[in-house]
């Protein structure tokens, strides 16, 4: 454990950052007192276990606390850090914290407001145990707080993004004439769902990449020994671990690929992995970037033209709608939102989300490139691994487990809102007011990836026929009298009644021998 020496034995202030709180800003450095509070960060195995974590994210929460770790030595804080290869490291939060008690005496724990609701209660209950006072600070790194969420959602029937996020544009004047949008729309969302036709997108300039220096290539070494049995690769890791090389991060998305953002966030193509995302969610929910920065740097790109307004607008929404949206109903709904199952779906997760292991070429990629890279963008999660899983049936708590295991920017605030409610609807229709269901044809819509593949989208029956279709089908059938009154899944429901009835016995039929050799590929 690495601890400065310290003239007296307990100390007043033992302030806790987590893997996902490395801003020198942070609440939690309020009134620190160097001569008499203490930093305590901890690296243990739990939070690399609870679920079978993609080697990656593990890679870049450790590299990422140790650059902290040495800038705060550097700057004179005195830090207490547990590694996760030191011999004594009791494996747990818990346990570690307790031991930093017992030896610091502080007076006080003070930390800024966790990303996981488990983390929380943790503190609370170790807190309790321990007999020694909590402190938990509001997190300023986000531009609300769960209050001012909880706020707006009082007494609505329905949370939607659109309404928190103009409420959000009009107090922090982002993209505003006086009280009026810019452009006059609140959101270009319906100028960004291009597809790239026939030729693929055009002028894709590499990511700038960050070679893995002296400590990170210590975690490399460290979890390709320590977690060989978890999923992911580390051969390519290339991520900003530091403020400094995240900064660098989003100049360069700035400069080579926002422009081309909006148009094309929706689209696909093999192969391509990363095309004009930014690949700053894992940066900004570390806390190793500010949103403001990166919301001002996108609307300075926007007033000197290097950028169009779809582009700009369509990415805030991204940071100052999205993020602040799913973080308020993460805690408004916890815990019990976890445990929601609204189309009570009890199928097992396929061993393909594990493997890539498929015929099916949308999810070969999309699975793919996520074991890969540790990353997939919004729509490879929610219309293809999403979609899959919400089609075949698959139990809501696997679905959630798998995305926070498997993404580099997985933090239970922003995954759980997205996977269970967003993606899997099985949150009341708290976040969506309707299934986002499709068939092959939407996937073969937005990129290449039906091209070559054996399955046809247009066919719900038959050897050819596409997974996706067929389980689209069924699904509706499957979901009819619950969905029956909902407005948005009126026509599509109507369409089952065009279908003969023999034509939906096939389908049902060959959706059942699909869930069952999914589920003995994975027995």
């Amino acid at each position: 454990m690495t601890t400065k020496h310290r003239p007296q034995q307990t100390c007043r202030h033992l302030v806790i950052v987590l893997g996902d709180q490395l801003n020198a800003d942070s609440s939690a450095f309020d009134d620190f007192d160097r001569e008499n509070d203490v930093v305590w960060m901890a690296e243990v195995a739990e939070e690399s276990t609870h679920v079978w974590t993609h080697k990656a994210r593990i890679v870049i929460f450790l590299a990422a606390m140790r650059h902290f770790h040495q800038a705060l030595s550097r700057r004179r804080y005195t830090v207490q850090y547990r590694k996760l290869d030191e011999q004594i490291n009791r494996g747990c939060l818990s346990a570690e914290l307790e031991a930093a008690v017992q030896e610091l005496k502080p007076l006080k724990l003070i930390v800024t407001q966790p990303g996981e609701w488990r983390v929380r209660d943790m503190l609370l209950r170790t807190a309790k145990k321990m007999n020694v006072e909590l402190e938990i600070r509001e997190d300023r790194h986000f531009l609300s707080s769960p209050a001012e969420f909880a706020q707006h959602a009082e007494g609505r029937k329905q949370l939607r993004l659109e309404y928190f996020y103009r409420e959000l544009r009009r107090k922090h004047e982002i993209l505003m004439n006086g009280n009026q949008p810019e452009g006059g729309k609140w959101n270009y969302d319906s100028d960004n769902r291009g597809s790239f036709g026939s030729k693929g997108p055009q002028g894709l300039t590499t990511h700038k990449r960050f070679r893995p220096d002296k400590t990170t290539k210590e975690v490399i070494e460290l979890v390709n020994r320590r977690f060989d049995g978890h999923p992911g690769s580390l051969d390519h890791f290339d991520w900003p671990v530091t403020p400094k090389q995240s900064r660098q991060a989003l100049e360069d998305f700035i400069e080579h690929r926002l422009a081309n953002f909006g148009d094309y966030q929706d689209a696909m193509w093999t192969e391509e992995p990363y095309l004009y995302h930014s690949r700053l969610s894992a940066a900004l929910n570390l806390k190793l970037l500010d949103p403001r920065e990166v919301i001002d740097e996108a609307i300075v790109a926007y007033r000197t033209g290097a950028a169009p307004l779809n582009s700009v607008e369509g990415f805030i929404r991204q940071i100052l709608g999205w993020r602040e949206y799913v973080r308020g109903i993460y805690w408004l709904y916890m815990p019990e939102y976890l445990h929601r199952n609204t189309l009570k779906a009890k199928q097992p997760l396929p061993e393909l989300y594990w493997t890539a292991d498929t015929e099916m070429h949308c999810l070969r990629q999309a699975v793919g490139q996520t074991l890969e890279y540790g990353y997939a963008h919004h729509i490879q999660r929610l219309m293809v691994t999403g979609l899959f899983a919400l089609l075949l049936g698959v139990d809501p708590q696997l679905v959630h487990e798998w995305y926070l295991a498997v993404y580099v920017d997985a933090v239970e605030w922003v995954e759980l809102p997205n996977s269970l409610g967003m993606s899997q609807f099985a949150d009341d229709g708290v976040m969506a007011s309707k299934p986002y269901v499709a068939t092959g044809k939407y996937i073969q819509r937005m990129s290449n990836y039906c091209s070559g593949c054996k399955f046809d989208p247009a066919k719900a029956v038959g050897e050819d026929a596409c997974p996706f279709t067929t389980l689209y089908w069924d699904f509706l059938v499957r979901h009819r009298k619950q969905l029956t009154g909902n407005n948005r899944m009126s026509m599509q429901l109507r369409n089952i009644d065009r279908k003969d009835p023999d034509e939906i016995k096939a389908i049902q039929k060959q959706a059942r021998n699909l869930r069952k050799s999914l589920n003995s590929a994975k027995a």
